[in-house]
């Protein structure tokens, strides 16, 4: 289903388009990172930590850059409660919520299918 663009910079919105702006939003979702940072605030608002160590093998740098470019296209919320010391928590939004459908479905997918899935042989030297 395609809706007319609100940039202008064509009449509907079509992922395939160059310079349609839902490119962007594809492309964050189908970053390793965030799909896997969706998933794991499925279950609730949890702190930095909590992400890191559900995550593992991110990097702290990564998982900042992903939890702001997330926050940034209203995905998720971070909410920053006043103490010391300072207590932060990420939790998806509505949009971010409709969007872990999907992705979970996608999990689930490359779960069931991965012992399936082929892989080229490494080619010796």
């Amino acid at each position: 289903m395609t809706t007319t663009c609100p940039s202008g910079q064509h009449s509907h919105h079509d992922v395939y388009a160059a310079q349609c702006p839902c490119r962007a939003l594809l492309d964050l979702l189908a970053n390793k990172w965030s799909a896997l940072a969706i998933g794991a605030l499925e279950d609730g608002p949890q702190r930095f930590g909590e992400l890191q160590r559900k995550l593992q093998g991110v990097s702290p740098k990564v998982l900042t850059q992903t939890l702001r470019r997330l926050e940034d296209f209203g995905i998720l919320d971070r909410t920053v409660y006043p103490a010391v010391p300072l207590h932060v928590e990420y939790s998806l939004t509505p949009l971010g919520q409709s969007a872990a459908i999907p992705i979970n479905a996608l999990r689930s997918w490359v779960e069931d299918n991965i012992d399936h899935a082929h892989r080229p042989e490494p080619v010796a030297p």
